[in-house]
């Protein structure tokens, strides 16, 4: 069974790094994406949120959002709730990059699963959302329950 864990984790990190190399042509990194296609869904939410859902450290999403500012693609706005905390709207700039990003997104995935049999694609992702589900309800070991 752990060979097939490995086998999900090579294939994950397979993918991302052809992912890399395709968005590289458009002058943006993966972590750049992932910014700009998370604010795209949910516009204005909290920067340390995104951080957690991103699974980074805030000081890394920070710099990432940083680069993207510079670039006129992502702003700040504090919080109205909250001073401390800052939310995150993609600029009207982006727009033109998100458009060929959603394009390459879509070769991509036409040239990674576009020879596969449709059923097989859906049972593949059947099973991963099964997978992610049993991984929601492991509690973490401590030292006495290992």
């Amino acid at each position: 069974m752990e060979q097939l864990a490995w086998d999900i984790g090579e294939t994950s990190l397979a993918i991302r790094r052809a992912f890399d190399r395709k968005a590289a042509m458009l002058g943006i990194t993966r972590a750049q994406w992932r910014v700009l296609a998370h604010l795209d869904h949910q516009p204005g939410r909290k920067q340390v949120e995104l951080a957690d859902r991103m699974d980074v450290e805030p000081i890394t999403l920070c710099r990432i959002v940083d680069k993207l500012e510079e670039a006129g693609l992502v702003e700040r706005r504090r919080d109205p709730d909250d001073r401390r905390a800052w939310r995150l709207y993609l600029c009207e700039s982006a727009a033109p990059l998100l458009t060929k990003l959603h394009a390459l997104a879509d070769e991509f995935s036409a040239d990674v699963f576009g020879n596969l049999d449709p059923a097989a694609v859906q049972q593949g992702k059947d099973l991963l959302a099964a997978i992610r589900h049993n991984l929601s309800g492991l509690a973490p070991r401590t030292k006495a329950s290992a």
